[in-house]
């Protein structure tokens, strides 16, 4: 794959079309509104290094009335609170490049954004898995991350291990809505984009001034918040735009 710009969605068409016009495996999206952002988890942005179990134990106090149904393992509680913005080791990615590029233009509108581009099988080949066994992507409920687990990671007895893409069941209607996926870090912190030959991940550079028309494309195509964020306050974010 080849690092682009992207000016509009016959721009991201055409891009995708002969990066891709090969490759049959699955492959992700991720918009970031900020051009300057890595590929790093929340819990690795911390400037401050904080304790995950921590976390997990302080949101589960508060938290466990108020979920529909109490998460059963540390994986589950890691998606619930990176549900609601608790700094996590994750990083979600989408199968669909309409919202990953909803993503990069929503925001920060004088800055440029980011496209990422990844194949999932392909990052599995340079991480943690052996070449001969990275021809899927393992879901969370896998054997195979039992080193990814808080308390092991807690343990700080492993080192080296880096990120490795997983699916996990989508059991929510925001996760559903955006056909989520995730990247999951162990403790190291080497953003995505830098591991090994780079070749699972591709830069699709937006410019500032092209943001502007491209959520206005999206709009036009009925892809608006509410596509992102099925959520009775999208709704009403969607009028008071309308009316500004």
């Amino acid at each position: 794959m080849k690092n682009r710009t992207i000016k509009s969605l016959t721009d991201l068409v055409v891009a995708l079309r002969e990066d891709l016009k090969s490759y049959t495996d699955p492959v992700w999206f991720r918009g970031h509104s900020k051009q300057a952002w890595k590929l790093v988890p929340g819990l690795h942005r911390l400037k401050k290094p904080a304790s995950e179990n921590d976390l997990i134990n302080k949101f589960r106090q508060n938290a466990n009335l108020l979920v529909e149904q109490s998460p059963k393992t540390d994986f589950d509680w890691l998606f619930v609170m990176q549900h609601y913005g608790v700094p996590t080791r994750l990083l979600d990615w989408t199968e669909s490049p309409l919202v990953g590029l909803y993503f990069a233009v929503t925001e920060h509108p004088n800055a440029d954004g980011t496209l990422w581009v990844l194949k999932p099988i392909e990052l599995n080949k340079q991480t943690t898995a052996k070449p001969d066994e990275a021809k899927y992507i393992p879901s969370f409920e896998d054997d195979s991350l039992k080193n990814y687990a808080t308390i092991a990671v807690e343990k700080g007895n492993l080192t080296g291990i880096l990120p490795v893409a997983v699916i996990a069941t989508r059991n929510n209607d925001r996760i559903q809505a955006q056909l989520g996926a995730f990247t999951i870090s162990h403790s190291t912190k080497t953003p995505i984009e830098e591991i090994g030959n780079k070749k699972h991940v591709a830069n699709y550079s937006i410019p500032a001034a092209a943001k502007g028309k491209i959520k206005e494309d999206l709009r036009l195509l009925g892809f608006t918040k509410f596509q992102v964020f099925p959520e009775l306050a999208s709704i009403g974010d969607n009028i008071r735009e309308a009316l500004s």
